[in-house]
């Protein structure tokens, strides 16, 4: 079993940054690929980014491809979502999820992932 905590949230002007966190506690954390996704309201939920358990391996949504950057911390069991040149459509609760998966391995599809987080919300004005 494994706990997901997000943090990070908050308002930003268009064309600000944020970085979330996502701590993760119970099974050994290196061992598992993770991603974040978002949801905004009245949407599905979609993939935005994931990372293979080494963190040797990354994937992104093209919506935000060259402005997101997906990294992790095994030392500290937590994963990092840097966001910038953020936009009004970025808008959504975001959540971090996990994943058991070989060393290269990273997943993109909401059903892959066993564990999530309770989400956290970011908010970006025009």
């Amino acid at each position: 079993q494994v706990q997901l905590v997000e943090s990070g949230g908050g308002l930003v002007q268009a064309g600000g940054s944020l970085r979330l966190s996502c701590a993760a506690s119970g099974r050994t954390f290196s061992s598992y690929t993770m991603g974040w996704f978002r949801q905004a309201p009245g949407k599905e939920r979609e993939f935005v980014a994931a990372t293979s358990w080494s963190g040797s391996r990354t994937y992104y949504a093209d919506s935000v491809k060259g402005r997101f950057t997906i990294s992790r911390d095994n030392a500290k069991n937590t994963v990092y979502l840097q966001m910038n040149s953020l936009k009004p459509e970025d808008t959504a609760v975001y959540y971090c999820a996990a994943t058991q998966c070989g060393t290269y391995c990273y997943r993109t599809l909401r059903s892959e992932y066993a564990y999530w987080g309770q989400g956290t919300q970011v908010t970006v004005s025009s």
